[in-house]
């Protein structure tokens, strides 16, 4: 089990904690693009039962990465 720390800067290289909602917004949006082919895979493999589990998982990721740019927005603009 990993402890629980605020960011000091030695793990992501800034103590700027916006950076951390850059980066997640940036892994939601991999993540989805990732899906993409697994969903591509899946239907393939006449799998439809997977292609929706991954597609209910890569709205999942949009939201994540739709979330944090609006609150890194709000960050920025006050």
């Amino acid at each position: 089990m990993v402890a629980a720390h605020p960011e000091t800067g030695e793990v992501t290289g800034t103590k700027d904690k916006d950076y951390n909602l850059i980066w997640f917004a940036e892994q939601c949006l991999s993540n989805a693009l990732r899906l993409e082919v697994y969903i591509a895979d899946a239907e393939r493999a006449g799998d439809s039962q997977l292609a929706d589990f991954f597609r209910r998982a890569q709205t999942e990721s949009r939201k994540g990465a739709e979330q944090s740019k609006e609150m890194l927005a709000r960050r920025l603009q006050g």
